[in-house]
């Protein structure tokens, strides 16, 4: 069974989805005419300054934390490792390209989120792909969000929400502080428990309040060990580089330049998102009027995910050196902190896994709640959260990698759906962003003519 979930798996997640994944990127880079560049610095004020007026369940700043909370996870300390171990310092160039292409795609899906957003039979927000699929593309596409639906569920409740990031802490907590699985297996399900079954509300405040703190936390840590070995920083951009475009020797035995790419854009992808379908479902919840806004403040999702942790990551692994042992995943992570911190690196490495970990799941069971909701309606979500939480009490005693090959493959089947409406869907992408921008241009023209008014007067 498990050779033949592996052998789906790798045909699933082969070349021909990675170039969709960034082939719909760059169409939508081309279209929006590079707004991920240009338009970058409105965006990442929004975050703190959008006004949050309109319909919606919760304010943008939430929205983005909730998103993040399932986006930042192990794939930052154990993807990126895998990716350098695998296709050595140059992979981190080409997951810096996956997230610029990947920035497009995220805010074309924030911003169809809001577009087509409906309300459940609770007078809750109900949004995502499997309704600007259904609404936008019309009816007889309703066969494409239904399989979206179905996919983004099973994906919540088999491995990105629930096994993998259990085991990942229950292990790494076991590893370093010898906690017994048992009591924090326990201690994980009582919070999850707690907090899911407050709703959406429940879940943006604690990630409010996590997912800032957790970012920080980490940012703090791996930017001293990047002032401590200041000195091959420029080395390790060096290596970046020249491993990007002529691949890199030596302990890689060879590993060329499609090795690093294949690596780097698929740990990429698979770490921001993008083009997955599964950001979309919580930004639809946004409290605003402008779909392109939310469309902004999605996007730098991406950005701190990939470009700003995923990087700290993979620097910190470069410049330590310690890519170049026999390490792999969290333990070359691991490695990499040891050289810098010493005993201490465990229990750092373990703190920053367990909240990237919980906040990851978190995250998903919203998304899966949502995917469950399209499919049979607001009656199915108390037996949902307590499917959930089941799953997630026995996930510590799991250890069937079979379950963790079919979350892989039905994760990897969420973004077929998503990316086709995202093609069919971008005349509406482009049409709401010129929309918006207009509306800014003459709001700042009144605001400019107020003001002249008023000098004048005084």
């Amino acid at each position: 069974m498990l050779d033949l979930l592996n052998q789906i798996d790798a045909i699933v997640w082969g070349p021909w989805l990675l170039v969709l994944l960034v082939g719909t990127g760059v169409y939508l880079t081309i279209r929006l005419r590079l707004l991920q560049m240009v338009k970058l610095p409105r965006a990442l004020r929004l975050i703190f300054f959008a006004r949050n007026k309109g319909d919606g369940d919760i304010d943008s700043f939430k929205a983005l934390c909730t998103a993040l909370a399932a986006t930042v996870g192990t794939g930052n300390i154990v993807g990126v490792a895998t990716a350098i171990k695998l296709g050595g310092p140059g992979a981190l160039f080409w997951m810096w390209v996956a997230a610029f292409f990947g920035m497009a795609t995220k805010y074309a899906e924030g911003c169809l989120a809001v577009k087509f957003r409906s309300i459940d039979e609770n007078g809750n927000i109900a949004g995502g792909p499997m309704y600007y699929i259904e609404q936008g593309l019309g009816k007889k596409w309703k066969p494409l969000a239904l399989a979206f639906a179905f996919f983004g569920t099973l994906t919540a409740m088999l491995g990105s929400g629930t096994t993998t990031q259990v085991n990942a802490i229950t292990s790494s907590l076991q590893a370093s502080m010898g906690v017994p699985i048992l009591p924090s297996a326990a201690v994980i399900t009582i919070l999850v428990a707690i907090i899911t079954f407050g709703g959406l509300k429940s879940i943006s405040k604690t990630a409010e309040k996590i997912v800032p703190a957790m970012a920080v936390l980490y940012f703090i840590i791996t930017v001293a060990l990047l002032v401590i070995f200041s000195g091959e920083l420029p080395h390790a951009l060096a290596l970046v580089f020249d491993g990007a475009f002529e691949g890199t020797a030596g302990g890689f035995a060879g590993a060329g330049i499609m090795l690093a790419m294949r690596s780097g854009i698929a740990r990429g992808l698979f770490s921001n998102e993008s083009g997955l379908g599964s950001a979309p479902i919580v930004a639809a919840a946004a409290k605003t009027k402008w779909p392109a806004e939310q469309g902004l403040i999605s996007m730098t999702g991406t950005f701190i995910d990939t470009i700003i942790i995923c990087t700290l990551t993979g620097l910190t692994i470069i410049v330590s050196g310690a890519w170049l042992g026999d390490t792999n995943g969290a333990a070359l992570t691991q490695a990499a902190f040891s050289h810098g911190y010493g005993a201490v690196a465990p229990i750092l490495l373990t703190v920053s896994l367990t909240l990237f970990a919980f906040t990851t799941i978190l995250g998903w069971n919203y998304y899966g709640e949502r995917c469950l909701v399209y499919l049979v309606g607001v009656k199915g979500i108390t037996p949902y959260r307590l499917c959930y939480v089941a799953i997630i009490a026995g996930s510590a005693f799991m250890q069937l990698e079979e379950i963790w090959a079919l979350a892989d493959i039905v994760n990897g089947l969420m973004a077929i759906p998503n990316l086709i409406a995202l093609l069919g869907l971008t005349g509406v992408v482009v049409a709401e962003t010129k929309r918006y921008f207009q509306h800014l241009a003459i709001r700042d023209a009144k605001l400019v003519a107020y003001k002249a008014r008023h000098i004048g007067k005084k």
